[in-house]
Parts: C-alpha cells; sequence; structure tokens
C-alpha cells in the first residue's frame, strides 16, 4: 500500500500552499490550456510543471507512469488527425488499402497532443504537492456535491485493499504457472478479475453494515479548513496573472 500513497513533500513550498488555491489555480491554468490555440502556452505550461516536479524530486519512474496513458491517448489523436485533412503529405498502400496522410492534420494531431500533455502535466503536479484527502476536503469546501466526495474517498480507501488482494492473487496464480501460456494466461486473468468483482462486492457490504451499526447516517462531518493565507493568495493571483498574458500572447 505504501508504494502508491501520496508522500508529502513538506519541505517543498508548493507542498505547503491551501489544497483550495492549488486547486482553484490549477482548474485556471486547465482552462486556459484547452482553450488556447498556439504553441508558446501549453508548452509554457508543461514545463513550468515538470520543472516543479522535478524540483520536489519526483522519481523519473514515477513520472513516466503517470505519463503513460496520457501519452498514449496523444499518440492515438495525432494518428487520426494525420489521415484526415485537405493537404495530402504522402500516401502508402496496404494490402487491398491505400492510405492518405496530411500535413494540416498532422499539425492539428500535434497541437492536441500538445495540450494533453499540458494538461496531463497539471493535473500531476497537483496530484504530486496535494496529498488526495486534502483535495476532496477543498472540494467539499467548495461546496461539491456530498455524493461525489464521498464516493472518491470511499474508493480511495478501499482502491489500495483491493490492489492488495490482486496481487497476493496474481502471484498465487504465477507460482502455479497460470500465465505460463496465452491460453492460461487469459483464464487466470478471468479469475483474477472475478475473484476482485466478489471480494469488492463484499467489502461493499461489510462497509455498509459497519458504518450503518456507527450510526452513519449518510451525511459526513465537514472538515475543517483554516483561512487563507493572503501570502499564498497574492503569489498565486501572481501567478494566474503571469499566465494569463502567456495564454493573450
Amino acid at each position: 500500500m505504501h508504494t502508491f500513497l501520496f508522500e508529502e513533500k513538506v519541505n517543498h513550498p508548493l507542498a505547503r500552499v491551501d489544497a483550495r488555491i492549488k486547486l482553484f489555480c490549477a482548474a485556471a491554468v486547465l482552462s486556459m490550456v484547452l482553450t488556447n490555440r498556439g504553441i508558446l502556452f501549453p508548452s509554457a505550461a508543461a514545463a513550468v510543471c515538470l520543472c516543479l516536479c522535478a524540483s520536489m524530486h519526483i522519481p523519473a519512474k514515477r513520472l513516466l507512469a503517470r505519463f503513460s496513458a496520457p501519452a498514449f491517448i496523444a499518440v492515438v489523436v495525432i494518428a487520426i488527425k494525420l489521415l484526415s485533412g485537405r493537404e495530402p503529405m504522402g500516401t502508402f498502400r496496404l494490402p487491398g488499402l491505400e492510405v492518405s496522410l496530411y500535413r494540416d492534420g498532422l499539425v492539428d494531431g500535434l497541437l492536441l497532443g500538445l495540450r494533453i500533455m499540458s494538461a496531463a502535466s497539471v493535473v500531476a503536479l497537483l496530484g504530486f504537492a496535494t496529498p488526495f484527502t486534502r483535495l476532496l476536503g477543498a472540494l467539499a469546501w467548495l461546496r461539491v456535491p456530498k455524493g461525489i466526495v464521498e464516493t472518491a474517498l470511499f474508493a480511495y480507501r478501499y482502491i489500495f485493499l483491493l490492489l492488495e488482494d490482486a496481487a497476493v492473487i496474481y502471484n498465487a496464480q504465477k507460482n502455479r504457472l497460470g500465465y505460463s501460456s496465452v491460453t492460461r494466461g487469459v483464464s487466470s486473468l478471468g479469475t483474477l478479475a472475478a475473484a476482485l468483482v466478489l471480494k469488492a462486492f463484499d467489502s461493499s457490504q461489510h462497509a455498509a453494515v459497519a458504518m450503518a451499526q456507527r450510526g452513519y447516517d449518510g451525511s459526513m462531518p465537514d472538515v475543517g479548513q483554516e483561512r487563507l493565507k493572503k501570502s499564498h493568495l497574492a503569489v498565486s493571483l501572481l501567478f494566474l496573472l503571469l499566465m494569463g498574458v502567456l495564454w493573450k500572447m
């Protein structure tokens, strides 16, 4: 479980900033990234986020794991856009098929891919710099529906238990040569998925009974929040002002 938990960088200035301020800044920068049509702002936002991640000494392996899914999506988007457009760049033949590549489609795909990776870097920085529980507290303070906050909290609590159970089952199957061939691997994977579904159902039932016995009525107590520091607010507004200038360029 400790492999997946947040390791708070308490010595980094960004870790000491209030989660509500970081959440607001991240949302503002994300909206700028998604609405910007150029190259400068998404590149600058991604560079700033990656530099801050490096200053927190985030391991390269963890960064690669965090960016693997967005990178795959970006590659798929670029490949799809490459096949559509108005300026032919070249063609190649496959058995019974002729595929045309387009220059303007490639440019559009690269821009979309850049925005995807830039947005992913913003979200990754927010996750590295803020514990998940503090993010949930910030969402509750912002009057996000309690059902969403509670569901996220319970999912965060039990996903690690399911990961541990999955690791135990997988190691047991592997020791019994459950993945020695493709056929046995697919069968073992199906057994693993079915066992996890049953385990999740049983855990939800036990959690519901335990919480009902302790007087849980569907509402969670409000999370106490400190007052926002004026210095943090001033720095965040200055940061958003600079990002806004870049967004306008």
